[in-house]
């Protein structure tokens, strides 16, 4: 095998993202604290909404300390923090003791990890890869749902919530520094090969119509989605009567998952314009006609084409920040981008469960998604003649500015 530390590194990336999806144990954990604590339901949601902002915040210095010093140090590093932040959780029994522990410590420590891994991957691979090879890795994070909340539920079940959270940090710290060694830098072959033409700095890219355009575009469809993501067990039991909400969220896990290599391979072939413009106008298309839906596997159709787009956004804006500002700057530039998610994560499942308290359903809020991502396609058609522009130039800003 000729690249063997190139798939090294792909498969130690997506099982480290695998273990990052401890973020998506929060939903159990919280279930159990408002029944052992008596937490509210706001109580239990604040560790899991401070995670999230410090997730999509740690990207950003992540991406720089991962350029200066590997993705072997700085994902193990992330693993270290996330893990730590697991066992202290296993201590608190207060609100601002897990918002410190498993928010603060937890939530960077997937931040930093989360933005160690892609890059270190990246690097083995050609340019024309490089879509498919990032959904690969960036799909682990989608998968970890299948197996980590039922995991979790076992876990407290048999022993016991804080034993949970120490087992839980304990291992993802063995698991995630053991599989960073599996990282390794190709130093020469970036210094003379992969760091020319166009390498922009943050400073200048966040003054690009380009990385504007593509800011607004995966807050988006980070908002849209997550307003109806972070709801579907609610929506099922709404619109169906039943309570299937748990086997929804499982298999619609695979087309979160599935969404972020298809779509990568996809947008290596046809363009990341074309790409985001499909996939924002299948989303919209979905969201006008989810509330007539009536039957289980209407829900399921319509929930697993939102999450299918909603993934695909993990591979495709990476490979769009990496095509239009170079590999040099790559973490830091997509941790900035990546400040768009944040904002989607924070406020979508907030405002769409607001609407539903006041409405009663959720249509309104469907509504307002289809808006979102219907913008983001007009948007994308925009992106698309400064993408086409970049193609034929070669680079989207003079190499003399990007000095």
């Amino acid at each position: 095998m000729k690249n063997i530390h190139g798939f090294k590194a792909l498969a130690a990336g997506f099982l480290i993202n695998m273990t990052f999806g401890v973020l998506y144990s929060w939903s159990i954990f919280a279930y159990n604290l408002t029944e052992t604590l008596h937490w509210t339901k706001t109580q239990a949601s604040m560790p899991y909404t401070t995670a999230i902002m410090l997730f999509a915040v740690m990207m950003i210095p992540a991406g720089k300390l991962q350029a200066k010093y590997g993705g072997k140090t700085i994902a193990s590093i992330g693993g270290i923090l996330t893990g730590l932040g697991l066992v202290l959780s296993s201590m608190f029994q207060s609100t601002l003791g897990m918002c410190i522990s498993f928010g603060i410590l937890s939530g960077s420590g997937i931040g930093i990890g989360y933005a160690a891994v892609t890059p270190a991957v990246v690097q083995w691979f050609p340019e024309n890869k490089k879509g498919v090879i990032t959904g690969i890795v960036v799909s682990g994070f989608g998968l970890s749902t299948i197996y980590m909340a039922p995991l979790t539920n076992w876990m407290i079940n048999r022993f016991g919530i804080f034993s949970a959270f120490r087992i839980l940090g304990i291992s993802l710290i063995l698991l995630v520094v053991s599989l960073s060694q599996w990282f390794a830098q190709r130093e020469g072959v970036l210094k003379t090969r992969e760091i020319t033409g166009n390498e922009v700095p943050w400073q200048k890219m966040v003054r690009t119509k380009e990385f504007i355009l593509l800011w607004i575009m995966f807050a988006s469809g980070a908002l849209g989605g997550l307003m109806i993501i972070g709801h579907l067990s609610k929506i099922v039991s709404l619109q169906l009567g039943k309570n299937l909400g748990f086997t929804l969220v499982a298999l619609t896990a695979i087309s979160n998952a599935g969404g972020r290599p298809v779509s990568g391979m996809l947008s290596d072939k046809i363009g990341r314009a074309k790409t985001m413009l499909l996939l924002s106008a299948s989303q919209g298309l979905i969201f006008l006609i989810m509330n007539r839906f009536d039957s289980f596997y209407a829900l399921l159709f319509g929930a697993a084409v939102i999450t299918f787009t909603y993934g695909s956004s993990f591979s495709v804006y990476p490979s769009a920040i990496s095509d239009l500002f170079g590999k040099k700057n790559f973490g830091v530039n997509y941790g900035i981008l990546f400040s768009a998610w944040g904002f989607g994560g924070v406020a979508g499942p907030i405002l769409a469960g607001r609407i539903a308290d006041s409405t009663g359903d959720y249509r309104y809020a469907y509504m307002i998604a289809a808006t979102l991502s219907i913008s983001s396609a007009v948007i994308a058609i925009l992106y698309s003649k400064l993408e086409e522009k970049q193609r034929m130039n070669c680079r989207c800003i003079p190499e003399s500015e990007s000095a």
